[in-house]
């Protein structure tokens, strides 16, 4: 009975083992503020939190762009530990002031709560895309986050950068990245003029082409998806069609795939007044197409 009980510990010891080697965080992008341009507060924040983990694949994370805008750390993880749902945060870096405060509310933020609920820190988002920086700049910033967060004693805490796989592949960015500890890759067929019936192969070619870059520069840097999605309204552009059924198309080819093989964060959960919509939700939080894998 000892040996049988000795083997099914060892068992389960291995299974749980295999199933950590195979978890990845799968979430949404959440913008700070309401459809009508106001600022979330944290009730508002619970309701985002609530309605991912009650669709399909229960999603308990989920990526916020800012720190201290409409402040964001200081309503959301407040939810966020309430409703057992982590976060992966940005930091914007547009300029000196901003990046500051940034830095102030998530140090204010892990100063109050601890790191439980923290998955990791993006250092800006889309900077390089934009033109806003240049590699050097951008790398010495996620530097001085990564040294705030060790001197707060969260050295664990990974700090990374997303952007779009073009500048990924732009080999005058190579020093970002050597300086994060994973990188964020964002890519959209329908901005790149595809059908929905090429969208799958066009996606995963932005990935694949970010995770050769990478491994070529900094070897076994992990390639996160953290923007990709299809429209369900706007304007077409060239031959890409925001449609529902395109949509969920979308979904079923690509979103699947990736929550089973990468940390992916989906774009988004809700955001009827925008046009394109990428929303995956209506004003009243229900689903607008079949979101099962």
């Amino acid at each position: 009975m000892l040996a049988k009980m000795h083997f099914c510990a060892l068992s389960f010891y291995l299974l749980s083992i295999a199933r950590m080697a195979t978890a990845y965080w799968k979430g949404f992008n959440l913008p700070a503020n309401l459809p009508n341009g106001a600022c979330k507060s944290q009730p508002d924040w619970t309701q985002d939190f609530t309605t991912l983990q009650a669709l399909p694949g229960f999603f308990s994370s989920a990526r916020l762009y800012a720190s201290s805008d409409c402040n964001t750390l200081a309503s959301a993880v407040p939810a966020a530990i309430a409703t057992g749902t982590t976060l992966l945060i940005g930091v914007w870096t547009e300029n000196d002031a901003h990046f500051e405060a940034e830095k102030a509310a998530l140090l204010s933020a892990v100063q109050q709560y601890g790191t439980k609920w923290l998955i990791a820190v993006s250092v800006g988002s889309e900077d390089l895309y934009r033109g806003d920086t240049d590699a050097a700049t951008l790398s010495n910033k996620i530097n001085d986050v990564r040294g705030m967060m060790c001197g707060l004693g969260a050295c664990n805490i990974a700090i990374g950068h997303v952007d779009t796989w073009t500048a990924w592949v732009d080999p005058k960015n190579n020093d970002v990245i050597r300086a994060v500890d994973w990188v964020g890759t964002d890519g959209y067929p329908y901005f790149q003029a595809s059908t929905i019936e090429e969208g799958y192969n066009v996606f995963w070619q932005s990935v694949e082409d970010t995770r050769n870059m990478v491994n070529a520069v900094k070897p076994g840097t992990w390639v996160w998806i953290t923007e990709t999605g299809w429209c369900t309204k706007g304007p077409d552009f060239g031959v890409s069609v925001c449609s529902t059924p395109n949509a969920e198309t979308y979904w079923k080819r690509v979103a699947c795939e990736a929550f089973a093989g990468a940390h992916t964060f989906w774009y988004t959960l809700q955001d009827f007044t925008s046009s394109p919509s990428f929303g995956v939700v209506g004003q009243d939080f229900k689903p607008l197409y079949n979101l099962s894998c």
